[in-house]
């Protein structure tokens, strides 16, 4: 299992078991609409052919192999984490591959749980187990957890940090895969056997699984809450990685990788130590950048212990939120909280301001620029209102979410001035900040009231705000908080095999 990113090419590996996106939509046409973003492909008779081949669930020729790698880059097509069958010989070993990476300052009691379920596992893949004692008060009690399960001790005598504790961690791995798990997590049986098929691709750096809610039942509101929206759980789908797409990242607290991409973009040394926060974004965004393959399988869980009460609830939001500077002063561009396209703002601000008019004219603009953008790339441009109804919709929500992560005080301020129609002003401000937590409680059915449920994720996204604007002042720019813009509803139309 030893390649590099830099110099790899060619498609996925023939035999793999792959699956279609469950929101691509196949045109009679035979143009192909989805991915993450949203794109429309036009395949030429071969391309067909190996398409249809890849519908049968395997890659299963050279011609099949090369659109599968064109497609699992798009968002269209996902591997799956069977791998290659049983019998291949190019099927690398699945046995005593992984070392199992787990920072840790203290939180023995949680400490005991994580290992406990690693050692509940067959273990065919895990090799050893590496524990980073960073700092604790009372390290004793974290290394008799450790012997307790048989795993190694890593001491460190200043605390820095999940980032340099699984860097010191790094150096003493010598399996072809590392798995780093957070000592809150609750694994299950086999986590890691399940996930490891993955890697017969020779691009893949990494692959997660969902993290969902775990632990103890939940008796107060914050952690009935928390658990009904863990921060970590990047939803049911799966996803190539790539910023501004579905998955635009993956966290460290349960994540599988490759140790030779690590030490082909930074040696031993994986993690930013200079980020406390979001090391785990600009580990993975450094990775794609360098030509690796990252993804996200939901098919296997993973629990989570969440917060317990509101300050840790809130304050661990806000810490996450002061990350977001500094990873847009490394990777320029990818942090962009909000893509703003033309048509559809336009359309949504009108619906706001009670412009039936103007709306409608907006939505026929855009309906006009895609209709053009289609009929130019030999696409037949049918059934354009649904999706770009869906459009609208979908950037209503998205600006509502970034209003109350990031201008909830002034939207508030506007709504209330005390000129003009001010009621109006009130419902439509209403409107924009509540849909998303409402839709969003319709989905999930909490165990918390619509109003509560309501205030809370505002809350949320509140603190969250709030370290971001935090650490955009201290780096002195405020690229994290700015929406980008586009012009163009269609992000590209691609033709070929």
């Amino acid at each position: 299992m030893t390649t590099t990113g830099n110099s790899q090419t060619g498609g996925l590996p023939l035999g793999m078991s792959v699956q279609l996106d469950p929101e691509a939509v196949i045109k009679p046409d035979g143009t192909i609409f989805g991915g993450s973003p949203a794109r429309l492909f036009r395949l030429n008779p071969a391309g067909q052919e190996a398409f249809s081949r890849l519908q049968e669930g395997t890659v299963s020729s050279p011609a099949a192999a090369a659109l599968a790698r064109r497609f699992s880059d798009a968002g269209l097509l996902h591997p799956e984490r069977r791998g290659l069958p049983e019998g291949d010989e190019r099927r690398p070993s699945r046995q005593n591959v992984v070392t199992v990476v787990i920072p840790v300052r203290d939180r023995s009691a949680e400490l005991d749980r994580c290992l406990e379920g690693l050692a509940a596992a067959a273990q065919g893949a895990i090799a050893d187990v590496i524990v980073v004692d960073d700092a604790s008060h009372d390290p004793a009690a974290v290394a008799a957890v450790a012997d307790k399960h048989g795993a190694r001790v890593v001491v460190r005598e200043v605390n820095g940090g999940p980032g340099p504790a699984r860097n010191d961690a790094l150096r003493l791995v010598d399996t072809p895969l590392v798995a780093f798990l957070d000592s809150d997590c609750l694994p299950p049986a086999n986590w890691i056997d399940d996930l490891v098929g993955h890697f017969d691709d020779p691009l893949l750096a990494a692959v997660a699984p969902r993290i969902v809610a775990g632990g103890r039942a939940p008796r107060t509101f914050a952690e009935r809450f928390s658990q009904a929206r863990p921060v970590l759980d990047l939803g049911g789908l799966p996803a190539r990685v790539a910023p501004l797409s579905r998955v635009s990242y993956l966290p460290t607290a349960a994540l599988i990788l490759r140790r030779a991409a690590l030490e082909d973009i930074a040696g031993k040394r994986g993690f930013d130590e200079d980020l406390r926060y979001g090391e785990d974004v600009d580990l993975v965004w450094r990775l794609l950048e360098s030509g690796w393959r990252v993804r996200y399988d939901p098919s296997v869980e993973i629990g989570h212990e969440e917060p317990a009460e509101w300050k840790s609830l809130l304050r661990r939001r806000f810490a996450y939120g002061t990350s977001a500077a500094l990873l847009e002063e490394r990777h320029p561009g990818k942090v962009a909280p909000l893509v703003m396209v033309a048509a559809p703002v336009s359309t949504a601000l009108a619906l706001l301001a009670r412009r039936p008019l103007l709306a409608g004219a907006t939505f026929a603009a855009g309906y006009a620029d895609s209709y053009l953008a289609l009929k130019k790339a030999g696409s037949k441009p049918e059934d354009l209102a649904r999706p770009l109804a869906i459009g609208v919709r979908e950037t209503f929500f998205g600006m509502g979410r970034w209003t109350s992560q990031f201008a909830l005080p002034v939207a508030v301020a506007v709504a209330a001035a005390p000129v003009g129609k001010r009621r109006g002003r009130l419902v439509a401000a209403l409107a924009l900040v509540a849909a998303s937590p409402v839709r969003e409680w319709l989905r999930v059915r909490p165990d918390v009231d619509p109003v509560r449920w309501t205030i809370a994720v505002l809350m949320d996204d509140a603190a969250y705000g709030a370290g971001v604007w935090a650490g955009s002042f201290r780096s002195r720019h405020f690229r994290a908080v700015r929406p980008t813009w586009k012009w163009r509803l269609l992000g590209s139309v691609k033709k070929g095999s």
